[in-house]
Order: structure tokens, then C-alpha cells, then sequence
């Protein structure tokens, strides 16, 4: 297939580029982040996330981001929910679109979600069905498809087996995760193209990290199976808790750039872009770890 001619950025940044981090993020930084992207063209902000406290701190001001997220026309905010109790909390605090989240193995379903896969997707069955009945659009998300931090390998069926069950429940859009980025582009092509044969490929989303350096070459091998969708993280945003020295998430901008250079349409400013990711990294203290960013800001420094 041929590489798409309009691809859709789904930036991650203020929730799963943030949510690990251990100092705390004040809601009104969080919200100006999502503005400034918003601002710069991305047209899908993922917003937050109605999780437990207890287990993930930095998303406890959820409802407090949304009520103050000036919404701008076209431009959607998911947010993720686990269960019931968060697709209503999403709910009272207006969100239009829901992500559900599961695994393609069996232990990091345990750990990350605390239940097996069928019990998840039980769950999720749910979800899917009062959020659907709610007018509200549902992404689903898979877990650890190119890898797992406790299975090693994973099996395209495995990914194929879930991917399925979320097109069952109604989900628009189901997204392929590289979760501890541990993917190659022929690892990468396989699964994509198992998952095809039961999904359109119009339907389906890449999510990579970039830990061992194959974000970008993932990206490329899936833009050549015709995926026209993926998520990517301003400034790389984003830690992985399962493996140690990881970069995480795929740099907006790095994405950006190369997309530019293959000729395909995104909607999204470069110079805008890099101007929201220097401000969230200097309210963290860090430099940004994007290299196209850098790069960018070294040339116009030396201009």
C-alpha cells in the first residue's frame, strides 16, 4: 500500500506524557499545554485521564482540566476511563470522547489494570455501551503489541484477539501500542497487517515509543501498511515505567518533521508546536527530548 497523504496526529502529551511524572503539575499548566497544542493545529488533544488517585496522582485534577479547557471548534479532548465509575465521572465533567485501554498479554493486563484480558474486555463491554448510548466516541487502546516487559514477545494473534473485541464493543478508532518500544518496522508490519485482516487499516492507530530508537521506523513501516493515525507526545514527554532508561513517547515534532519531508498533510505548525514544548519542559525543568526540536531551535539560534 501506498503511505497516506493526510495523517492524523493524536497528541498524548497532557496525559500520557504527564501522568508519570513526580513532581506535581498544576491544572492551570496542564491547560494552557493543551490551548498552546490545540493552537498549533492538533486537532485530537488526549485531555486527561478519570483514574483512581491513589494509583495515578497527577490525573486527580481531571474535572478541574476540563471545566477549564477552552474548546475550540473541530478540535476533540478523549480522555481515558477504566471502568464505570470513571465514564461517569468523564461524564459530569463533559467529556464527548473515551479511551478504554487493554493488554495483549495476560500478565500485564495484571499489573497494569489489576484483572485478566477477559476480564477487562468485560468491563469495557460496559463502558462501551452506556458511553455509545451517551452519544459519546469511543477509542480503544491495546497494550504491549510489539512486546512485553514480562512475556517477551507477543503475537500478532494475540493483538488481533483484542483488537477484535474492541470493534465488537463499537470502538471508532483501536490503537496499536508499543508500549516499552522494544518494536522493529518488521515486527511492526506484521502485526499491523494481521490486524488488517479484520479491521480496516483506515480504522486503525500506531502508538510507539521510542526506547531503543525505532519510533520513527515503526512509524514508517506502519504509514506503509496505509495507517493513517498516531499518537505522539510534544517535547517526548513521557516516561515507561516498565523499562528502565526509557525516552518513552515519540516526539511530536520529531513525527511532524518527518512527515513534512515525506509530503503528507497534517494541519499541524512546526513553529507553534516547538513553542508549546518549550513551555511545558521549562515548567518541568528539563530540556525537551526532541531532536527535530532541538535541532530547529539550534539553526534559528545561529541565523
Amino acid at each position: 500500500m501506498t503511505i497516506p497523504r493526510k495523517v492524523k496526529l493524536v497528541e498524548v502529551g497532557p496525559r500520557d506524557g504527564l501522568q508519570n511524572e513526580s513532581v506535581h503539575v498544576p491544572a492551570a499548566v496542564k491547560v494552557e499545554l493543551i490551548h498552546r497544542l490545540q493552537d498549533a493545529g492538533l486537532a485530537v488533544v488526549e485531555a486527561t485521564a478519570f483514574v483512581s488517585p491513589k494509583w495515578v496522582p497527577q490525573m486527580a485534577d481531571a474535572a478541574e482540566v476540563m471545566a477549564a479547557i477552552r474548546r475550540k471548534p473541530g478540535v476533540s479532548y478523549p480522555v481515558l476511563v477504566p471502568n464505570r465509575k470513571g465514564l461517569d465521572a468523564a461524564l459530569a465533567a463533559g467529556a464527548q470522547e473515551v479511551v478504554v485501554f487493554g493488554a495483549a498479554t495476560e500478565t500485564f493486563s495484571h499489573k497494569n489494570t489489576n484483572c485478566s484480558i477477559d476480564e477487562g474486555l468485560e468491563r469495557f463491554q460496559a463502558v462501551c455501551v452506556e458511553a455509545l448510548q451517551r452519544g459519546l466516541k469511543v477509542r480503544g487502546d491495546i497494550s504491549v503489541c510489539l512486546g512485553c516487559p514480562y512475556e517477551g514477545e507477543v503475537k500478532p494473534q494475540a493483538v488481533v484477539r483484542v483488537a477484535r473485541a474492541f470493534d465488537e464493543m463499537g470502538c471508532y478508532e483501536i490503537t496499536i501500542a508499543d508500549t516499552i518500544g522494544v518494536g522493529t518496522p518488521g515486527r511492526t508490519r506484521a502485526v499491523f497487517e494481521a490486524v488488517a485482516r479484520h479491521i480496516p487499516v483506515k480504522r486503525l492507530a500506531g502508538h510507539f515509543h521510542d526506547t531503543y530508537g525505532q519510533a520513527l521506523a515503526n512509524i514508517y513501516a506502519a504509514l506503509e501498511c496505509g495507517i493513517p493515525t498516531f499518537d505522539s507526545s510534544v517535547a517526548g514527554l513521557g516516561g515507561c515505567p516498565y523499562a528502565k532508561g526509557a525516552t518513552g513517547n515519540v516526539a511530536t515534532e520529531d513525527v511532524l518533521y518527518m512527515l513534512s519531508g515525506l509530503g503528507v498533510e497534517t494541519g499541524v505548525n512546526m513553529d507553534k508546536l516547538i513553542a508549546a514544548g518549550s513551555y511545558i519542559c521549562e515548567k518541568l525543568g528539563r530540556a525537551t527530548h526532541s531532536r527535530a526540536a532541538r535541532a530547529l531551535a539550534a539553526k534559528a539560534k545561529a541565523a
